[in-house]
């Protein structure tokens, strides 16, 4: 499949790409360039407080390993992020 580069650096992907990958409007990427290629990896962004909150569990379970979530899920429902709006 073939694309071309647009005026200001942009590309369009092609809409069967977005639709099975489940691309949207605002999702970021990273970008990397490897072996003379481009490549593009969706990235989900987490606030820093969330992340601080998240190494706290880790660091608390190392601590007490006894305290423990039920799931991933859980842990992340303890602070505020549900996994299930988020399409992971």
């Amino acid at each position: 499949m073939m694309i071309e580069m647009r005026a200001r650096s942009q590309i369009t992907l092609p809409n069967d790409i977005i639709k099975r990958l489940g691309i949207s409007e605002g999702d970021k990427f990273e970008v990397m360039e490897r072996d003379g290629g481009v490549f593009l990896c969706p990235v989900v962004v987490y606030p820093k407080a969330k992340l601080e909150q998240i190494a706290k569990i880790i660091k608390d379970h190392e601590n007490n390993p006894t305290a423990v979530f039920e799931s991933v899920e859980d842990m992340f429902r303890d602070i505020g992020i549900d996994l299930v709006d988020c399409d992971v």
